[in-house]
C-alpha cells in the first residue's frame, strides 16, 4: 500500500470514530435527561455544572498552549542536547500541556472554594 492510501485509510478509521463517540455522547445524555425527568427531577440542573466551567476556558486554553510552547522548548533543549530525536518533542509537549492543564485545575478548585465561603 502507499503512503497516501494508507493516510486516507486512517482519516476515514478517526472519522467514523469521532462519529461514534458524538452518536453515544448524545445518547448517554438523553438517557441520563430522561431519568431525571422519571425521578421528577429537573433536567436543566444538569447543564448548571457545565456553565460554571465556561467563564474560564480562557485561563485552560492559555495554560495549556504555554505549557505546550514550554514543552517544545524544552523537546528542543533536550534534542540539542541529547540528540534524542523526535521523541523528545512528543513527550515534553505532553507532559508540560499535562502541567499547564494541572496548574490550570488547581487554580478553578481554588477559585471555587473561595467563592463558596463566607464573607464573614
Amino acid at each position: 500500500m502507499g503512503e497516501g492510501v494508507l493516510g486516507i485509510l486512517w482519516l476515514i478509521i478517526l472519522s467514523i470514530g469521532i462519529l461514534i463517540t458524538i452518536v453515544y455522547i448524545r445518547k448517554y445524555t438523553n438517557i441520563e435527561r430522561l431519568g431525571m425527568i422519571e425521578k421528577g427531577l429537573n433536567p436543566g440542573d444538569l447543564s448548571i455544572s457545565n456553565k460554571t466551567g465556561q467563564a474560564l476556558w480562557p485561563l485552560r486554553f492559555s495554560l495549556l498552549l504555554i505549557g505546550a510552547g514550554l514543552g517544545l522548548f524544552a523537546g528542543y533543549l533536550l534534542d540539542y542536547a541529547l540528540d534524542m530525536e523526535e521523541i523528545a518533542y512528543f513527550s515534553m509537549l505532553f507532559i508540560f500541556g499535562g502541567v499547564g492543564l494541572g496548574i490550570s485545575y488547581i487554580i478553578e478548585e481554588k477559585r471555587d472554594r473561595d467563592k463558596a465561603l463566607p464573607n464573614g
